[in-house]
């Protein structure tokens, strides 16, 4: 049977439904209203998908780090285990985003247990509904039960003071928010303009071409010459609270060029210390 690491297509996902060791999850969010997204989901989904809610399922707001801390590998293992996910199974995440609602981080969250078999069903949500595939209305059958055992790579998690020893030892730190984001011009979301002093600024939309992850090959020139050298272990990337950062952790691994890192707090948890600095411009 065909297991799938990065990206899987609507076509092959929709011949392997039913398969009993595909697990399929659908984490579809919004900033503007979290609760539409479960809403629409009991109105529509992937036959069998389980719903991620990016604040509950995939974030823990009892600790600190950001507007979407990272959660601890027991809290996120258990989850794991109540949608019946075993580190056997393969796994499909989508969202209505391109992969950067919540998709991206959801892949992410499972590669950092060491799970393999997980991908991001490339084109998501949009894409199935233009192929006028199979929908379910309500909620699946309730899994059985698994156990996860597994514990986060800390290698692969960095807080702000990581990042910044990282920055002073001549790392990369890749920003993947827009390019006014980044610069400070404008600021929707955050109480504070600007980006971490020393980073670099490659919005995660780069990544897509008409809704789809442009190919690995056009992936690998373009980061092949944004880390100038580096290997990929020493680039570290960020966004505004950890969330559409593994857009570009994703699109790295497809490109045949996976082991960057996560700033985990991102923007939202630099900036919790006001003693940090920050800057703006390009």
């Amino acid at each position: 049977m065909p297991r799938w690491q990065t990206l899987v297509t609507v076509e092959d996902l929709a011949r392997a439904l039913g398969r009993p060791d595909v697990v399929v999850l659908d984490a579809r969010s919004s900033l503007a209203d979290p609760a539409a997204c479960e809403q629409a989901y009991r109105q529509s989904h992937i036959p069998g998908a389980y719903f991620a809610d990016l604040d509950r399922d995939l974030s823990d707001h009892s600790r600190p780090g950001g507007r979407h801390p990272w959660p601890t590998a027991a809290k996120f293992t258990d989850r794991l285990g109540e949608w019946g996910i075993t580190p056997q199974h393969q796994v499909v995440v989508y969202d209505a985003g391109d992969g950067g609602l919540s998709a991206a981080r959801t892949w992410f969250l499972l590669r950092s247990l060491g799970h393999r078999d997980v991908a991001v069903l490339d084109g998501g949500w949009k894409r199935w509904t233009e192929q006028d595939c199979l929908v379910e209305v309500g909620s699946p059958v309730a899994p059985t039960p698994a156990a996860y055992h597994a514990d986060f790579d800390p290698a692969l998690l960095l807080d702000a003071a990581q990042v910044q020893s990282h920055l002073a030892a001549g790392g990369m730190l890749v920003d993947a928010r827009a390019g006014e984001r980044y610069r400070g011009e404008v600021e929707p979301i955050d109480k504070v303009a600007g980006h971490v002093p020393g980073a670099v600024n490659r919005p995660y939309s780069l990544n897509l071409e008409n809704g789809h992850f442009k190919p690995a090959a056009a992936l690998r020139d373009e980061f092949t010459d944004l880390l100038d050298g580096r290997d990929p272990d020493e680039v570290v990337v960020m966004c505004g609270s950890g969330v559409t950062a593994c857009h570009h952790l994703l699109a790295l691994a497809h490109a045949g060029l996976p082991g960057a890192k996560l700033f985990t707090g991102s923007w939202s948890g630099w900036i919790e210390d006001p003693a940090r600095p920050i800057t703006t411009g390009a």
